[in-house]
């Protein structure tokens, strides 16, 4: 398959994913009375991972975050040629799914877009939580998913077809424990396209959404090296 496809793949795939996670959360978390919450917001990410995963996996892998796309690359599982391409089709797709979702939320009668699922700490926590524990979150969070995502496409596995739900189980749970305490990012391309639309606060703590997923995604690819290397004969 080309680079050219592959990245086709990764911006349609982190555009699906933006599109869905972050409109469930703008447009339907707190809808009047049928509002998903949380965890509608948490199944539809997970189901954006999965259903992403089988339409286009066998294309470019479904990476769809640039956590992933350098943790498999840390792990010795991804081409350094393609590593950059990757992201930037990554954030590319995410950027452009925010465009869409702002414009959407700025044409009610009276727009008023909120946090526009804008990840944050501090005050800017649902659950109010601080700068520390948003950053332990979203490095232990990042560090599972990863390691989780590696341990599934291993070539020792025995269910590859298996491999996006297992994904998209993963991100499931990351949503459901993580919105309370920063809306749950560890995805940089996420996070960024929230805050460039929400501007001030959200461009203001972006630094930790790229610093501890990214953190959490090496020290995947590392251990992961470290578990799983066959051991030497005796």
């Amino acid at each position: 398959m080309s680079l050219g496809k592959k990245m086709g793949a990764e911006f349609l795939g982190s555009f699906w994913l933006v599109h869905s996670g972050v409109g469930a959360a703008v447009f339907a978390e707190r809808f009047p009375e049928v509002g998903v919450g949380f965890i509608g917001v948490s199944l539809a990410f997970g189901f954006a991972v999965l259903t992403m995963g089988y339409a286009i996996g066998h294309i470019s892998g479904s990476h769809l975050n640039p956590t992933v796309s350098i943790g498999l690359f840390v792990g010795g599982r991804f081409d350094r040629r393609d590593l950059l391409p990757y992201v930037a089709a990554q954030f590319l797709g995410a950027i452009t799914a925010g465009a869409l979702l702002y414009l959407v939320a700025t044409e009610r009668a009276d727009p008023e877009i909120g946090r526009f699922a804008a990840n944050g700490y501090g005050a800017h926590s649902p659950g109010g939580y601080s700068m520390i524990a948003a950053l332990t979150s979203e490095t232990v969070m990042s560090f599972g998913f990863v390691f989780i995502v590696l341990g599934a496409t291993d070539k020792r596995g025995r269910s590859p077809a298996l491999v996006p739900i297992v994904a998209g189980l993963a991100l499931t749970v990351i949503h459901l424990v993580g919105l309370p305490i920063d809306y749950a990012s560890v995805n940089p391309a996420r996070s960024t396209a929230t805050a460039v639309f929400k501007g001030g606060w959200a461009m203001e703590q972006l630094w930790l959404f790229f610093v501890a997923p990214l953190g959490g995604a090496v020290l995947a690819g590392l251990g992961y090296n470290l578990l799983a290397r066959p051991s030497a004969p005796s």
